[in-house]
């Protein structure tokens, strides 16, 4: 894994870590197109990850699934984790100082835009 893909894949982390802080989003409404758009993954494949880094409070089963069958990239799930944890931390020092109301467009705002993209990509 190159040192460019290993930025890339931190900066992924902290930005889903800093929008679930911001917002309370979860990780893979930042990570699974961030996979698929940047870094070339399958859409299986990005998921299978992404529940990956989130498996020590929910999705275990899940996880071994999509493990099972080839679709988890362990340590892309790692480093994007590591990011995650800052960024949820940053993200949530941001939210207390913003009112409810913006918060709350800032969320729409993310959802639309990433909605958007992924229902215009083609891989």
């Amino acid at each position: 894994m190159s040192l460019i893909t290993i930025i890339g894949l931190f900066a992924v982390g902290i930005t889903a870590g800093y929008f679930s802080g911001l917002v309370g989003i979860g990780g893979g409404v930042i990570i699974v197109p961030a996979l698929i758009l940047f870094f070339g993954f399958h859409q299986h494949l990005a998921q299978g990850t992404t529940l990956a880094l989130l498996v020590p409070p929910i999705g275990i089963l899940a996880v071994w699934r999509y493990y099972r069958e080839g679709f988890v990239d362990v340590r892309t799930a790692l480093m994007i984790c590591i990011g995650f944890i800052i960024g949820g931390y940053l993200g949530s020092i941001t939210a207390i100082g913003i009112s409810e109301d913006t918060l709350r467009k800032i969320f729409a705002g993310v959802l639309i835009i990433l909605g958007i993209k992924m229902f215009v990509y083609h891989h």
